[in-house]
């Protein structure tokens, strides 16, 4: 590991271009909160030309600090409350597929289509027989314009997942009871601990300036990894463990903020993390209160590339969960 051999900041080549690699929270604090002044975003010059200079991760100053704030009303208490039924009725569905899905799920390209199909219905106003007529030629497009953005979930023990919860309606969510399910929050926590949506972000130098020791000159590329920082961070012990417990203490007040990022931080932290996290929440209830689950080929291996993912598509059998 290149970590391990050069330390928290390195110089590489990615890209084509010069680049410094940073790891570590103090360092991803001054970079993250450099923006405008320090650094500035830029992503790969693959990922602006397919995205387009509209969108919000290319956006810089002003214009992006005001659609932002417009995207935010997308994303606020109100609005979430408003998207729990589709939500819950699109994971309810699926979940009824695949309990009678035979021999086996293939569940991540299954996920894909599910969160494909929320989105639709969501943020885009679809009705759900638009969707099935034409999900598939849609997701197909999507996933391709992802393998191409940068060209040049683990398995989990939720058993006693609901410690303390089962006395809930998980019938009738919303997002007074979600905000309930402590421990489904730490599961949820512990597994963007372990393996976060995306593996780090892209930044660009706006002028020469010093870092922990390290010169990062103007125009060079600045990539901060959120997964080597989660690695190094001193507040998880037993990293290589899954234990959503250590996310039910409360931090110490003099541990660095930035040693958990799974959404990134400062001024781009992703908009969409609020809905994310309700989204997660809604398929774990309806999943683990709804049936029993094995995966045929045992705990997978994950890559990223762009995001992570698992290597085999995670084949699982579904049963049917029966109360006693």
């Amino acid at each position: 590991m290149k970590r391990e051999k050069y330390g928290y900041i390195y110089r590489t080549h990615l890209f084509g271009n010069p680049t410094v690699r940073v790891t570590g929270a103090e360092n991803i604090r001054h970079i993250l909160l450099g923006e405008y002044r320090l650094v500035s975003v830029q992503w790969p010059s693959s990922v602006r030309t397919i995205l387009g200079s509209d969108t919000l991760s290319n956006m810089h100053g002003s214009q992006h600090k005001t659609k932002k704030k417009a995207i935010m009303r997308a994303f606020s208490k109100e609005a979430l409350e408003l998207y729990i039924p589709v939500i819950q009725q699109e994971v309810q569905t699926a979940v009824k597929r695949w309990l009678v899905q035979d021999p086996c799920v293939l569940v991540y390209p299954e996920m894909k289509r599910l969160m494909f199909r929320i989105a639709m219905r969501i943020l885009l106003g679809f009705q759900p027989e638009q969707i099935w007529t034409d999900e598939q030629q849609l997701v197909e497009a999507f996933e391709e314009m992802i393998k191409n953005l940068f060209s040049l979930p683990i398995d989990v023990p939720f058993s006693g997942l609901y410690r303390g919860e089962n006395g809930m309606d998980l019938e009738n969510l919303n997002i007074e009871s979600l905000e309930q399910l402590k421990y489904t929050g730490c599961v949820l926590k512990e597994t963007l601990r372990i393996n976060p949506p995306v593996p780090g972000g892209f930044r660009v130098a706006l002028k020469t300036f010093e870092l922990n020791g390290y010169q990062i000159p103007k125009g060079w590329n600045v990539i901060y990894s959120i997964c080597d920082t989660h690695d190094v961070a001193e507040v998880f012990p037993n990293k290589e463990a899954f234990q959503p417990e250590r996310f039910m203490k409360k931090p110490l007040a003099d541990s660095p903020r930035f040693q958990y990022i799974p959404f990134g931080g400062g001024s781009r932290m992703c908009v969409g993390k609020e809905f994310a996290k309700v989204l997660l929440k809604i398929f774990l209830v309806e999943v683990v209160t709804k049936c029993h689950w094995t995966l045929l080929n045992g705990p997978p291996t994950m890559k990223t590339g762009p995001t992570v993912y698992p290597v085999d598509n995670l084949p699982t059998k579904f049963t049917s969960y029966v109360k006693t």
